[in-house]
């Protein structure tokens, strides 16, 4: 007797074990991939490439990956080929699917200068180049057939977006997480980081679940355009994104983020990254002495969590200095009066001790070198 009760107690604990064990499977069962423009909206371009279509191979290459790698989970492209999708129909495709993680990747524009990834979570812009970005990413509606007539009621103001901002909280930090992840992982192949950044872009506006918009690089950038038009560097990128997946599934579910080798899609010789290749571009940008200043909110001896509550949802950076850990908030290149203005706002808002730095080639500088820099 006392055998069958103890048969059936180690049978209890295998059934236990089992449920937590596909508990931690199904933490993130669909994912939809969203490869930014198409069809008609070719995205911004290079001398010889376009947005839609290096957007489209890393997104396919990306799905490729999660679909070796954790063959449990859906993966749901919002396009797979060159089609144009509206910005609404991309949202919804997410949500009927009841997506745990919507990836929405781009290509940026801007000087030639001009280099790095950043990873948006929808909020409010900081500076007006995340303005311009957002902006740009949502003129696609005007290519629609309707030339953007049913966003017309559509609010993006401030008020609406904090408002969406609070009744998705839960996936705000979430999506902060795992952008923070991705950023983490492009530095590691020598990607320069523009770090963490908010703006009200409608697709990730529309989406209920945690999102990210991935701005790849700049195709304006010769070198960065030669980097993100190779087929091999996509690759790259997309594992590197792969590589931030993990790490948040095994976040979510609890468990050791795996930092041991995946299957991986065949190859070629890889791009080096124009960052760690110290490209002309690269020390062209270092003599502009492009100068960003950011808001010092906290000071600690110990880290802290980026989505602690005390950091309120706001996309932090982390830095070490003087055996401290210290977080800052908003980046502005070579603006000191808006992060002065933004200083102010994060003092009203709680951060009494809130006060501007300044970072050259990411260390930090003193602020009135970062000040005199700026100027020129």
């Amino acid at each position: 007797m006392a055998k069958i009760v103890l048969k059936g107690f180690f049978l209890c604990c295998l059934l236990i074990s089992a449920s937590k064990s596909y508990a931690q499977i199904a933490a993130i069962k669909t994912v939809v991939i969203d490869a930014g423009h198409g069809g008609k909206d070719p995205g911004c371009h290079g001398a010889y490439s376009n947005e839609k279509t290096v957007c489209l191979n890393m997104a396919l290459k990306l799905g490729q990956l999660i679909r070796l790698n954790y063959p449990e989970v859906k993966v749901i492209y919002t396009r797979s080929t060159d089609v144009f999708i509206e910005l609404d129909e991309r949202a919804k495709i997410a949500n009927k699917n009841n997506a745990d993680l919507f990836i929405c990747i781009h290509a940026n524009a801007a000087s030639p200068q001009a280099a790095g990834t950043e990873t948006y979570v929808l909020g409010l812009h900081r500076t007006e180049s995340q303005q311009k970005i957002a902006e740009r990413e949502n003129a696609a509606i005007y290519l629609e057939e309707d030339k953007g007539l049913k966003y017309k009621g559509f609010d993006l103001s401030p008020d609406a977006i904090i408002a969406r901002q609070l009744q998705l909280s839960v996936f705000l930090d979430q999506s902060i997480s795992f952008a923070t992840k991705l950023q983490n992982e492009f530095t590691k192949i020598g990607r320069y980081d523009r770090g963490v950044k908010q703006a009200g872009f409608i697709v990730l506006y529309k989406t209920t679940m945690p999102s990210v918009l991935i701005e790849t690089g700049f195709l304006t950038n010769p070198a960065e355009e030669k980097f993100l038009a190779s087929e091999a560097s996509q690759t790259l990128m997309a594992e590197s994104m792969f590589g931030a997946f993990r790490k948040y599934k095994s976040e979510l579910e609890g468990v050791v983020a795996d930092e041991g080798p995946f299957k991986t899609l065949p190859k070629e010789k890889v791009e080096i990254s124009p960052k760690a290749e110290k490209t002309a571009v690269t020390s062209a940008e270092k003599k502009n002495s492009t100068v960003e200043f950011r808001v010092q909110i906290e000071t600690s001896d110990k880290a802290i969590p980026l989505n602690a509550s005390k950091f309120k949802g706001l996309p932090v950076q982390e830095y070490k200095q003087d055996g401290l850990f210290k977080y800052t908030v908003g980046s502005f290149d070579s603006d000191f009066e808006a992060a002065n203005k933004y200083k102010a706002e994060m003092r009203n808002s709680g951060y009494q001790h809130a006060f501007v730095v300044a970072f050259l080639d990411g260390e930090r500088i003193d602020i009135q070198k970062g000040i005199n820099l700026a100027k020129k």
